[in-house]
Formats: structure tokens, C-alpha cells, sequence
């Protein structure tokens, strides 16, 4: 992996958002969403009333993996493999224990996978999870990764499932005690 580590402010939040990972920009900019993801995330927060700086100042952002995993041959950046997850989830797990999160936002299947343990956004996005994440029990409402490679959220169900996800994070009352 490439660094620098990437991490969001140090926010005592009781909503925790978990990335991927840092893009190739990230590093260079200092901050987790910095670029053209970034730009669609805080879109769709934008939709319940919450800017960027506004979410940045008061929602702990966390990533799977913390530094750039680097370019896929084949196109995009690499998705970290498990021996790279399995390196940076002392600090997941470090993060949950002190922040006690009420509402945890995974973005992106591989955020997903790591709470939900599902291969597939329908069966992840657009409800609330009630599990236990590194023994704590906490709310999860997932989102798809809103890269420009992806085009789930913009076609059915994806685009249905991403609504509805919003809408029940918007509802939820740790999203309603940090925003209003």
C-alpha cells in the first residue's frame, strides 16, 4: 500500500462512516472522500440538509484499509486483499470501542462486507442492520460506493435502494441528534 495514512478529523461522533480506502488524491489533499467520489458522497448528504463541512466536523470517518491501495492492472484503484484488511482492523476496531457508534455507514461493498458478511448491495443497502461489530451492537444503514465507475445508484433498484437508505439515515436518531 501507499501512503500517507488518510484518516477523517478526530471527531467524537456517535455516527462512525467506514470507507474503503483512500483514492490516489486522498494523501495529497489530507482527508478520507477528497475527490471526484467525494463529490457524489456529500451530494446525497447534501439531499438531508448536512455540508460537507458540516458532516466532516461531526461524523468520524474511518476506512478498511487506511493508506492508497494502488492501481489495478486492469483499471481502477486495487481493492486491498485480506492480508491488508486484516493489518489495519486493530485500528477499526480501537476506533469502535472508544466512539461507541450508534449508527455505523459502511460505503462501498468492501466496507459492507467487513460488518454485513453479504456479497450483494440489494440485500445490503436500503435497510437498517441491527448487528454486533467488534462487540458492540449498532445500527447500520449501508451505502454503494458512489465512485464514477459504479452505476448501481443510478439505475433500478440501486437508484430506489440509495433513497431509502438516505431517508433512513436521515430518520435515524443519531443522525438527528448531530444534524438537528
Amino acid at each position: 500500500m501507499i501512503g500517507p495514512v488518510v484518516m477523517g478529523r478526530p471527531v467524537a461522533s456517535k455516527i462512525l462512516q467506514i470507507g474503503q480506502a483512500p483514492g490516489p488524491y486522498e494523501g495529497k489533499i489530507g482527508q478520507p472522500f477528497a475527490w471526484t467520489a467525494g463529490k457524489t458522497l456529500f451530494k446525497w448528504y447534501a439531499s438531508l440538509g448536512v455540508s460537507e463541512e458540516q458532516f466532516r466536523s461531526r461524523v468520524y470517518m474511518a476506512a478498511v484499509c487506511r493508506c492508497f491501495p494502488g492501481k489495478n492492472p486492469k483499471g481502477g484503484d486495487r481493492v486491498p486483499d485480506q492480508n491488508e484488511i486484516a493489518q489495519c482492523s486493530e485500528w477499526l476496531r480501537r476506533e469502535v470501542e472508544i466512539l461507541k457508534p450508534e449508527l455505523i455507514i459502511p460505503v462501498g461493498k468492501l466496507a459492507i462486507a467487513q460488518i454485513l458478511h453479504t456479497p450483494r448491495l440489494v440485500d445490503a443497502v436500503g435497510r437498517i442492520h441491527r448487528v454486533e461489530y467488534f462487540g458492540l451492537e449498532s445500527d447500520v444503514i449501508a451505502l454503494p460506493h458512489p465512485s464514477g465507475l459504479s452505476t448501481w445508484f443510478k439505475t433500478e433498484p440501486g437508484k430506489t435502494l440509495l433513497q431509502r437508505a438516505l431517508t433512513l439515515i436521515a430518520e435515524h436518531p443519531a443522525w438527528r441528534s448531530t444534524f438537528l
